[in-house]
């Protein structure tokens, strides 16, 4: 399987080399939340959940959230998390390539996931989504910025890796989801010089 494997994520978490890791959930979900456009009762995943932030705070809002994580130390982490907050969440430690939900869901919120797939299997996960979600559901999506000069030569370089917004509307095209239209909010992630896009889509029937 090209990319990372889960004893190199494993060794991360085991390590505590998360660079990527805010320390607490990630603001554009919780401008989300507080728009309102995630409603409690909504049946949401976290794919890549790491140590739990975002499904702690969906929790905290009374959203039905799930974390998915191919580590088992992310899991642990994120078990630990819930616990020491008193929320309850389903946690599955799987491979989001071959997982699959017991049925179609509300949302899934992405974020770390996508960007840390190798691109060879960016189709798949893709395809992955759209099964998961339910028509007229949402993906709430966060497209890492993190070009490179040697991404930008062609080379496969990550994780993370550079989503490209050209190929995110191949990988998410218009036949299967709705776009919003453009200019789409850019946040800064303050550990790393990498910057994030939100987009929110909508699976089409």
């Amino acid at each position: 399987m090209a990319g990372p494997t889960v004893d190199f994520w494993q060794t991360r978490f085991e390590s505590g080399n998360t660079p990527w890791d805010r320390g607490s959930a990630n603001p554009q979900l919780e401008q989300w939340l507080k728009d309102g456009v995630i409603s409690p009762g909504t049946t949401m995943l976290v794919p890549g959940c790491g140590r739990g932030w975002e499904v702690a705070l969906l929790a905290a809002h009374g959203v039905k959230a799930s974390g998915i994580d191919y580590a088992p130390g992310a899991i642990a982490e994120s078990r630990a998390l819930l616990q020491s907050r008193e929320l309850d969440a389903e946690l599955v430690q799987a491979d989001v390539l071959r997982w699959q939900p017991a049925a179609p869901v509300d949302a899934v919120y992405e974020q770390t996931c996508l960007c840390a797939l190798h691109p060879d299997h960016w189709r798949a996960y893709a395809d992955q989504l759209r099964a998961w979600i339910r028509p007229g559901g949402k993906l709430f999506a966060l497209f890492v910025q993190s070009l490179s000069e040697e991404s930008a030569q062609g080379f496969i370089k990550g994780p993370p890796y550079h989503c490209d917004i050209h190929a995110m509307r191949a990988l998410f095209p218009d036949q299967y989801w709705e776009w919003p239209a453009p200019p789409y909010p850019r946040l800064m992630q303050p550990q790393t010089s990498f910057q994030e896009l939100a987009i929110v889509l909508t699976r089409k029937a």
